[in-house]
C-alpha cells in the first residue's frame, strides 16, 4: 500500500506542522493574557493597600515582601507557573508602588531579594527566578518612565545579596545568570558580589573602582 502523502498548507508546512504552529501561537497569546492579568492584579493590590495604610514610605517594603511570598506560595501550590508568575509579580509591584509615589528603587531591590529568598525556600532554581524578577522590574521601569539603569542596579544587587545569604554557589549562579541576561549590568553584578581579601569577588574577578 502506498504511503499517504502529507497534505501541505500555506508556507510549505504539512497540516500537522500548521496545527502545532497554530496551537503554540494560541498558547503564547494565552500566556501573554495571563501575564497581563497578574501584573494588573498585583499592581492594583499593592497600590490600593498602600493607599489604605497611608504609609507608603514605611509599608512599601513590607507589602512587597508579602506579595512576593504570596505569589511564590501560589505557584508552589499549583505546581507550575513560577517563571511566568514571578516576572509579572515583580513588574506589578514596581508599577503599584510607582502609582502611589513610593520609593521604586528600594522596592526593586526588595522584590528581587524576596523572590530569590522565597525561591530557595521552596527549592526552585534561584538563578532563573532572579532573572525573571529582574526582567519584570526592568519592564516596569520602562513603562513608568523610570531610570532603567538605576532600577536594574537595585534589583540586581537585591538578587545577589539574597543569593549570597544562601551561599557562594547560589550567588555565583545568580550573578552569572544576570550578567548573561541583562547586557550592561556586568559591573553592577560584580560589584554586588561579596568581596574577598585581595580586592576580588568570590568568583576571582578583580573589583573595579568607581
Amino acid at each position: 500500500m502506498a504511503k499517504e502523502e502529507h497534505k501541505t498548507s500555506t508556507g510549505g508546512m504539512s497540516e500537522a506542522g500548521a496545527a502545532v504552529k497554530d496551537g503554540i501561537v494560541g498558547s503564547l497569546r494565552g500566556i501573554n493574557e495571563i501575564e497581563a492579568e497578574i501584573v494588573s492584579l498585583v499592581r492594583n493590590t499593592v497600590s490600593n493597600t498602600l493607599r489604605a495604610t497611608g504609609a507608603v514610605a514605611t509599608e512599601g517594603v513590607t507589602v512587597t515582601r508579602d506579595v512576593i511570598k504570596g505569589a511564590l506560595q501560589a505557584t508552589e501550590e499549583v505546581g507550575t507557573g513560577l517563571t511566568i508568575g514571578i516576572k509579572s509579580v515583580a513588574k506589578g509591584v514596581i508599577m503599584g508602588v510607582s502609582d502611589v509615589g513610593g520609593d521604586v528603587l528600594t522596592v526593586a531591590n526588595q522584590a528581587a531579594k524576596g523572590a530569590v529568598t522565597e525561591a530557595a525556600r521552596i527549592g526552585a532554581d534561584v538563578a532563573v527566578v532572579a532573572s525573571r524578577a529582574v526582567h519584570g522590574v526592568i519592564e516596569a521601569a520602562r513603562e513608568i518612565g523610570g531610570n532603567v539603569g538605576d532600577v536594574a542596579q537595585a534589583a540586581v544587587e537585591g538578587a545577589v545579596d539574597a543569593a549570597g545569604a544562601i551561599g557562594n554557589t547560589a550567588a555565583r549562579a545568580v550573578k552569572d545568570m544576570l550578567v548573561g541576561f541583562i547586557g550592561g549590568v556586568k559591573e553592577v553584578a560584580s560589584a554586588a558580589l561579596p568581596k574577598t581579601e585581595g580586592g576580588k569577588t568570590d568568583d576571582g574577578a578583580p573589583t573595579t573602582k568607581g
